[in-house]
């Protein structure tokens, strides 16, 4: 492992130089990686320096207890080694994580398309619960979040609604939400006051970039339509709303958020690019043998991976058979306990098959 450090370090101090040349600024897209890789690789190197300085320290410690004569060094010297050596494991856990192959996509932003399912209003109902759920969640962790498309329930929430989410590792942190979410209470529309369970999927796709997938445009049919959203005066008025459908699959995607046709045409672009990226993707996993079947999974959309059950204000993840108890909290977008226990199932299982 030390070995391996060691060439991070060479690396990481190789592009700082690199990022320093003026050759570097004068390519954007190589400016771009290496800016990337330099910050990757920079949360590696910082641990392992404390590594190094924790080690260094062990070593001080134990050739005072080995070699001082003064009863009260040696013993200074042996509180400070009960100190470093749990700090010492700690710093190997860290760096053994930190080791791990990364999904090149987990840096990339994220189109997230929400939709209901069974269970009629409710469901719908259910569906804007969860995107208020994703918007304090991405508040708290200083991501922002756009909407670009929506079709509002009779009774509230969305029937569908597409919302992209930038930020530091938005994918990273967002993947393991993909899969169906559902809900268990007392709907407000029933009467009798039985519990309903209904049903809503998300699909969490990285967003494709230019370089990701081209697309030529000529595949492409453009379709133009009047607003039918929230969007001000322009609402009902203009042909804003872009509708595109990639003609060799079929996939469409549409904007009508922005005034702008120009805008809304970008953003149903980016939805589509991303929607096409993530097919070429699950195809190059299934060809590579990468998307094993998990108890984490790969997102598939039918899996069921959580319910929220409000009678008992409890939320669980079928996926690692995590129950916490703090609902309310939870629909407040207090969701980093579930991300965080995904993330650590995925790295114990990269672990267990020896990918590091």
């Amino acid at each position: 492992m030390l070995d391996k450090l060691e060439a991070i370090s060479q690396r990481y101090e190789d592009v700082s130089q690199q990022l320093m040349q003026p050759e570097a600024m004068s390519d954007m897209k190589r400016y771009k990686a290496l800016n990337k890789e330099y910050k990757d690789l920079g949360k590696i190197v910082t641990e392992y320096r404390n590594y190094q300085q924790v080690l260094s320290n062990i070593e001080n410690a134990r050739e005072v207890i080995s070699t001082e004569k003064d009863e009260d060094f040696r013993e200074m010297a042996k509180a400070e080694l009960d100190e470093l050596l749990p700090e010492q494991d700690r710093l190997e856990s860290v760096i053994k994580d930190l080791l791990i192959p990364k999904d090149p996509n987990d840096s990339k932003d994220v189109i997230m398309e929400i939709r209901a399912g069974a269970g009629g209003d409710e469901a719908a109902i259910f569906a804007g619960d969860l995107q208020r759920m994703y918007m304090r969640y991405a508040e708290k962790q200083g991501l922002r979040m756009d909407l670009i498309d929506a079709t509002e329930g009779t009774s509230g929430g969305y029937k569908e609604i597409v919302l992209s989410l930038k930020g530091e590792d938005v994918y990273g942190k967002l993947k393991f939400e993909s899969g169906v979410h559902r809900v268990q209470r007392v709907p407000a529309t029933e009467t009798q006051g039985r519990i309903h369970t209904s049903v809503a999927s998300i699909v969490v796709m990285p967003e494709a970039e230019e370089l990701d997938i081209e697309l030529d445009m000529n595949d492409i049919r453009k379709d133009l339509f009047m607003s039918s959203g929230p969007g001000g005066q322009s609402v009902n008025t203009t042909y804003s709303a872009v509708r595109l459908t990639h003609i060799p699959t079929g996939l469409v995607a549409q904007c009508q958020d922005q005034k702008s046709q120009l805008k809304n045409f970008d953003k149903a672009l980016q939805v589509l690019r991303s929607r096409i990226y993530e097919i070429e993707l699950a195809k190059k996993n299934e060809a590579e043998g990468a998307a094993r079947k998990s108890m984490i999974g790969g997102g598939d959309r039918s899996d069921k991976i959580r319910t929220y059950n409000y009678p008992q204000g409890r939320v669980t993840d079928h996926r690692i058979g995590l129950t916490v108890y703090n609902l309310s909290s939870v629909m407040d977008g207090n969701i980093d306990e579930f991300v965080e226990q995904l993330r650590i199932a995925e790295s114990a299982e990269k672990l267990k098959e020896g990918v590091v």
